[in-house]
């Protein structure tokens, strides 16, 4: 007997299942806050060179003294990083003059407009004009810290549980994440800010294991996608309140504690947070297994389905050993499935966030963009709910990131189309989480979803250099993202479907036909056929 027959039982998707949904619901919410912080931490004021240390300005306004001192740019407004030699006291009579008047870099720093920010890292640390790559970097860095996160968390979720690693990252995370709020120097910001990444991505790796991996684990087959599009609401929920947050709380320091305390109350919760019962099965612990069985059909009213639980036949093709990341290449099918999974994330988290990182070229205010950025998910992944099935895991995929390259494409005339495009993104990234947790069987679920995390917040990291492209010409960033979408369309074509099969248990139910689509249909067949012996 399998262990979806043992799952059946007890009810794959009762008062038990709920509660791990919303308990993971719940830690979840803070991280698409931090992974869209940084457009507002680090958000660019407008601004011009500081010129109140120059004290031969007579009885001058400060309007007349910004004319005489700062050039104007093409449009209107007066430069950002440069500032005339001397004062040019004639453009008082026509500010229109044209002036051949030499400029240099600002002297003494900057004035910045305090209106919409009240503070940023932008403003603390001066991260403009020659500075500016500093300013872009601070996203790069978090999401090469969330890079290395995920293979760490991938890996130490196989060794030691699902369970106790999500209360590592809670608190692990919430430290530093705190702890960057009283950074005093950009250096000490950037370090901090690493190691945020780096201790969040176990929430993103093993809440996802407790949604699409461990949710997954404790739900019937059924119920799956169900599972798998509310993980994404989390998230669209998480971002649309993040936009009211930013509203109100304009100091990027108190920004950054407003979107981390909610991982005090995950950490209350986390104490009846459930383990994958298949992994410890996977591991030989049955008798932890049996704890976490009994709870569930206890809290299922299914007490008398226990004993369905039996050594022999579940322990019959588990292999009790450690898997480690070299498990994902030792063989051939799982090789495959690793590359073409690895590629699919790359593109699809390059795609989204360069879209979602791309906040001040939309033409609305900032947090009218993030909301509208934000709010665009809820339609679309609404949608994948139906279509999962209609269509399979698979064809969801191809479309939603085609229609997102399609969308990239006309942006480059029609700007508003980035909003739709951004539905379609997010689509295709609510698909892939459950996708590929489905393709990969249990003894290196963690280890695959790791590796798979690992290469989308690659993609992440190189977003805001992408963006930077567009001094080369502006719509390139558009180019390259439309291209890396039509990338991840083909990978994804190329995967097995995996709508309503069971799923894999070990590396041999990968290998052992031609197929993984062979493998899940025999497994389907003989579930059948138990469900009806029964």
């Amino acid at each position: 007997m399998k262990f979806e027959n043992v799952l059946a039982d007890i009810n794959g998707f009762g008062k038990f299942q709920k509660m791990i949904i919303a308990i993971n619901f719940l830690g979840r919410f803070t991280l698409p806050c931090h992974f869209v912080l940084n457009n507002f931490i680090a958000a660019i004021p407008a601004h011009h060179c500081d010129i109140s240390s120059l004290d031969d300005f007579l009885n001058l306004s400060q309007a007349e003294r910004i004319t005489v001192s700062i050039p104007v740019e093409t449009d209107g407004s007066p430069s950002s990083c440069r500032m005339f030699a001397k004062p040019q006291y004639h453009l008082l009579l026509n500010s229109s003059d044209a002036t051949d008047a030499s400029t240099v870099p600002c002297q003494d720093g900057w004035v910045y407009d305090n209106t919409t920010f009240k503070s940023t890292i932008t403003s603390e640390w001066d991260l403009v004009c020659d500075r500016r790559a500093k300013n872009k970097a601070t996203a790069t860095i978090f999401f090469v810290g969330v890079m290395f996160g995920a293979i760490a968390f991938g890996s130490l979720s196989d060794r030691f549980g699902r369970r106790i690693m999500l209360l590592v990252s809670y608190v692990s995370g919430m430290l530093f994440a705190v702890a960057s709020a009283f950074s005093t120097t950009y250096v000490m910001f950037a370090v901090l800010r690493f190691f945020t990444g780096f201790c969040i991505t176990g929430i993103v790796i093993v809440s996802s294991a407790l949604y699409m991996v461990m949710s997954v684990e404790w739900v019937d087959i059924e119920h799956r996608k169900l599972v798998g599009v509310i993980d994404s609401l989390s998230w669209t929920f998480g971002s649309t309140v993040f936009a009211a947050i930013a509203y109100f709380v304009t100091d990027w320091r108190w920004l950054i504690l407003s979107v981390t305390s909610p991982l005090i109350l995950a950490i209350i919760t986390w104490r009846w947070m459930p383990d994958s019962a298949r992994w410890l099965i996977a591991n030989g612990k049955l008798e932890q297994a049996q704890t976490y069985l009994k709870r569930c059909a206890k809290i299922n009213q299914r007490e008398d389905f226990i004993h369905t639980l039996n050594e022999e036949v579940v322990f019959s093709k588990t292999e009790r050993r450690t898997y480690t990341y070299l498990d994902l290449v030792r063989t051939p099918k799982m090789r495959k499935i690793a590359l073409k999974t690895g590629l699919l994330w790359l593109c699809i988290a390059t795609t989204f966030y360069g879209i979602s990182f791309n906040i001040a070229g939309f033409g609305l205010n900032i947090y009218l963009t993030q909301f509208t950025y934000a709010i665009i998910e809820l339609p679309a992944k609404l949608s994948v709910y139906y279509l999962l099935d209609k269509i399979g895991r698979r064809s969801t995929e191809v479309g939603a990131l085609l229609l997102s390259a399609l969308c990239l494409g006309i942006n480059i005339v029609i700007t508003a189309v980035a909003v739709i495009g951004k539905g379609f993104s997010s689509a295709s990234f609510g698909t892939v989480t459950l996708y590929s947790s489905e393709l990969y069987p249990t003894v290196v679920r963690q280890n695959g979803m790791g590796y798979n995390s690992f290469m989308g917040r690659f993609g992440v990291a190189v977003s805001p250099l992408i963006l930077l492209l567009d001094e080369v010409w502006k719509d390139l960033p558009q180019v390259v993202l439309c291209s890396t979408a039509i990338l991840g369309g083909l990978v994804a074509r190329t995967l097995a479907e995996t709508r309503n099969r069971c799923l894999p248990e070990t590396i041999e139910d990968v290998e052992e036909t031609t197929d993984i689509d062979g493998v899940n249909k025999n497994k389907q067949t003989n579930t059948k056929n138990q469900k009806a012996n029964v």
